[in-house]
């Protein structure tokens, strides 16, 4: 058997995205409650999030939701997001507690992305955080209506990283 660049290979990006997800799940979280969200997405579900995003590019005139769109066609991409965390404990030192835990959230939410995205690194893959693919995913209700802030992390393997150039995928 012979394989000609076996690094392009779907089932080898999917296993990286799958370590990524491990990576996410069990990175610290504040007072030890997980409300993070984790996902795969290619293919067919892919392309419904490419075309919410040109949709919200559109309708408010930001051009780099389009852009990102087009970057992202064919590609695997991780979306990792949170809940708002809920706890019967008070956060006593803060006298806005609501604010206290939407904090807490996002706090786990960056720490997760960053473990995430090291393992990606470290497996030589390309990457990149965005924003705007987390946003339609949250339009889109993907990761399930409690998700309130989620961010996609699209994979590549090629010569050259076109999540920072910004070229088509060749």
């Amino acid at each position: 058997m012979l394989k000609i660049n076996p690094e392009t290979e779907l089932n080898a990006l999917i296993d990286v995205a799958t370590k990524m997800c491990i990576a996410a799940r069990t990175a610290p979280k504040a007072r030890g409650q997980d409300f993070i969200v984790t996902a795969i997405i290619y293919g067919e579900e892919l392309k419904k999030i490419q075309e919410e995003m040109v949709r919200i590019g559109q309708r408010e005139n930001i051009p780099f939701f389009i852009r990102d769109a087009e970057n992202i066609e064919d590609r695997v991409v991780v979306i990792i997001g949170t809940k708002w965390k809920k706890t019967s404990e008070p956060f006593e030192e803060i006298e806005d507690e609501e604010m206290a835990r939407k904090a807490s959230s996002l706090v786990d939410l960056g720490i997760a992305i960053g473990s995430a995205v090291s393992v990606a690194k470290e497996l030589c893959v390309d990457n990149r955080v965005m924003y705007s693919i987390g946003r339609a995913c949250i339009n889109l209700g993907i990761l399930g209506e409690d998700v309130k802030v989620a961010y996609g992390i699209p994979l590549s393997v090629s010569g050259k990283n076109p999540f920072f150039d910004r070229v088509k995928k060749t």
